[in-house]
């Protein structure tokens, strides 16, 4: 075997040239992998002893995709159409042998190579739509000529990675060789090519699957409707669905040459810049400054769930879809029983819909232990308490815990807004307790809040990372606070909107300008799909804000037909007139003048405080870094990932032009308005919060 470069290794079995591409962790496309490529094949090319070549990689991946980190950055030595042209040129056969993943520019390399075979376990796919990007090496105009352009849109749009069995189903695989043995596998294809005088089968010349759909235009129409409201916001899937168009309609050159043209015009938008920032912000997340990466972690084999009602029963799923046993607790055998049946009939509509067999079902399901007594929970190794947000309920269970719970076990409380240290206090072992803040619905929603008590020992917060990435979440660390980082944030949004209403907008208002930024839905509408009665009494109601006084008209959201909006019998909402005379009669008792409100002070009044709240947490080190609080607004609350989240947000904005505009509000409406100390510094100073 000789270097072709210090990535990249050619060496001749018989009459088979192997080009091995090694460049740990993932084989991305560095400077230095792409030059091994083009090299490589060239040198082999020249060998008369080569009559075909074998493209595989080592390590535990074929080439991943593209090296992000040179995005952005002046392209040095060979680009990838040159790599891939040496490929597609090449006068000998190049097959691709793939195992472990061939994403983006991996799987455009793969596309160019004139034969493809796979283990069944390797994936392939274009992700770069989740980058706000376009594939910009082929993978839009290749990828229709070899499964149609319908197809191909599917497969660009979603980002998601398909199976090598679908691959050979749809022709883009010639040949699935057996598992562990893909080396082998690879030189009988080659050897098999050479011996029946094979032709070099270039994507680029296949017609047959884009022909049918040529002069159609209504194809395209129904893509770009079937698509519109779940990319609402993005720009790069309209960029992408044009660029399938041109493989249809254009002669390929002419449709490389738009598609390179669309990738570097969105590589320098700000909405792939923002995409990228949650890219890597997802894997930095995971890591504690203090807690080494090899820090030693509990073994968590049984979960014990106090609490069997929505959260609680959410919680529980988790758990049991990951195989592990759950002991759930509740007080009374009916409210037990109601948590278990929603719990099955969750699984029932996940089976039903065909993303899981009815024996999974009972699978699951078989691993649940339901009990009336918290002595059940002595034999787990992770508790986590889900029921009602009260201090003394929750200290009295973990004082209860405290005697039940087997030594090590960890203990967790789920609660969104209490003092995890308080809670903690009420227990001989503060060490082994944290917060462990799952978001509603707990068994869909991504983000889960880590709380680092006061004492709150390593391998117990290792343990509580660990178990998040077990069961599929994104395990992002907060220290103890009111609300910590997401609700603290959100109740600063919240205050804004309830004054907004009052000093002279309408609910409906303030909700479209929030919906039009991006986020899923506005406060208001949120608030009648929750329920506005949570948390509100009818003997203790006093009609001191608007939404007590909706409660006491038995207007408590969605479920009674009627909250700030009214609803027809599909839960379509439209403005309310009644509601609007509630707010103008509520505002003119308080003698509020109210006055005509742009959308621009609505949006800058519930965001910049929010911006302003996450600048406090990270002054206070309740947050690891900025990109954290990223994180949980984007996983936790639907803030739209095409912006960033709040944080880098801001820092787009400019953080001068936040500062400025709450001084702007604290003048003129007071201290709810008053700018952060770390504001006002990252601005003096002409930094962002990105380089903190």
């Amino acid at each position: 075997m000789t270097a072709v470069n210090a990535a990249a290794d050619l060496s001749l079995e018989g009459d088979v040239a192997v080009l091995t591409i090694d460049s740990p962790p993932v084989n991305a496309l560095s400077e230095r992998v792409r030059e091994g490529i083009r090299d490589g094949i060239l040198r082999a090319q020249a060998d008369p002893a080569a009559k075909a070549i074998v493209l595989i990689c080592a390590g535990r991946t074929f080439i991943a995709g593209a090296d992000i980190s040179e995005f952005g950055k002046p392209l040095k030595g060979v680009s990838l159409p040159e790599a891939q042209a040496a490929i597609e040129n090449c006068s000998k056969p190049v097959i691709a042998a793939i195992h472990g993943t061939a994403l983006g520019g991996g799987f455009e390399v793969a596309l160019v190579c004139h034969y493809r075979v796979a283990v069944p376990s390797a994936k392939l796919g274009l992700p770069e739509i989740k980058l706000g990007l376009i594939p910009g090496a082929g993978g839009t105009q290749r990828l229709p000529r070899l499964i149609g352009p319908e197809a191909a849109a599917e497969a660009i749009l979603s980002g998601t990675p398909f199976s090598a069995k679908q691959a050979k189903a749809w022709g883009v695989v010639d040949e699935l060789v057996e598992e562990g043995k893909l080396r082998e596998g690879a030189l009988a294809f080659a050897r098999a090519a050479i011996a029946s005088g094979a032709a070099l089968v270039k994507v680029r010349d296949r017609d047959d699957k884009v022909a049918p759909a040529r002069g159609k235009p209504e194809i395209f129409v129904g893509l770009r409707k079937a698509h519109a409201k779940k990319n609402r916001g993005f720009e790069a899937w309209t960029r992408a669905l044009d660029a399938v168009r041109d493989a249809v309609e254009l002669p390929i050159e002419e449709g490389l040459k738009r598609e390179r043209a669309a990738f570097m015009e969105l590589l320098v938008s700000q909405q792939s810049k923002a995409q990228r920032h949650v890219f890597f912000a997802e894997r930095q997340v995971w890591k504690i400054a203090d807690i080494a990466d090899d820090t030693a972690t509990l073994p968590i084999r049984r979960v014990g769930v106090i609490g069997a009602g929505t959260m609680g029963g959410g919680i529980a799923m988790n758990f049991l879809n990951a195989g592990l046993p759950v002991t759930i607790v509740e007080t009374a055998q009916g409210a037990l029983d109601r948590g278990l049946g929603v719990i099955h009939k969750n699984y029932e509509n996940t089976a039903r819909k065909g993303r899981m067999t009815d024996a999974e079902v009972e699978s699951r399901m078989g691993l649940l232990t339901p009990a009336l007594d918290l002595a059940a929970l002595g034999d787990c190794d992770l508790i986590i308490e889900a029921v009602f947000e009260d201090m003394g309920v929750k200290k009295e269970i973990f004082a209860k815990l405290d005697k039940i719970a087997k030594p090590g076990a960890v203990l967790a409380s789920n609660t969104s807004y209490l003092d995890i240290d308080e809670i903690a206090a009420s227990t001989s072992r503060p060490g082994s307790v944290l917060g462990m803040h799952f978001f509603s619905p707990a068994n869909v929603m991504r983000l889960l809040e880590v709380v680092r008590g006061a004492k709150t020992d390593k391998p117990v917060l290792a343990t509580a990372m660990k178990i998040a990435k077990q069961i599929g979440k994104i395990g992002a660390l907060v220290g103890v606070c009111h609300g910590f980082v997401g609700n603290r944030m959100l109740s600063e949004r919240q205050r804004e909107a309830q004054k907004l209403i009052l000093e002279g907008a309408m609910p409906w208002d303030v909700d479209r300008v929030l919906y039009d930024f991006g986020l899923p839905m506005g406060p208001f509408a949120m608030s009648d799909l929750a329920g506005l009665d949570i948390g509100w009494s009818k003997e203790r109601t006093s009609s001191s804000t608007i939404r007590e006084i909706l409660c006491e008209q038995d207007r408590r959201g969605q479920k009674t037909g009627a909250g700030f909006y009214d609803y027809d019998a599909q839960r379509n909402a439209k403005p309310s007139a009644l509601v609007e005379k509630i707010i103008l009669d509520f505002a003119a008792s308080k003698g509020i003048n109210r006055r005509a409100i742009s959308d621009q002070e609505i949006l800058e009044r519930c965001l910049y405080p929010m911006v302003n709240e996450g600048a406090k947490i990270l002054e206070e080190g309740k947050a690891q870094r900025a990109s954290d609080i990223d994180i949980v607004w984007i996983n936790g609350y639907g803030w739209p990932v095409y912006t960033g989240g709040p944080m880098f947000w801001a820092d787009g904005l400019g953080l001068d032009k936040v500062l400025a505009a709450m001084k702007g509000f604290e003048a003129e409406m007071g201290e709810d308005f008053k700018p952060s100390a770390l504001l006002e510094k990252l601005v003096a100073e002409g930094r962002g919060f990105k380089d903190l």
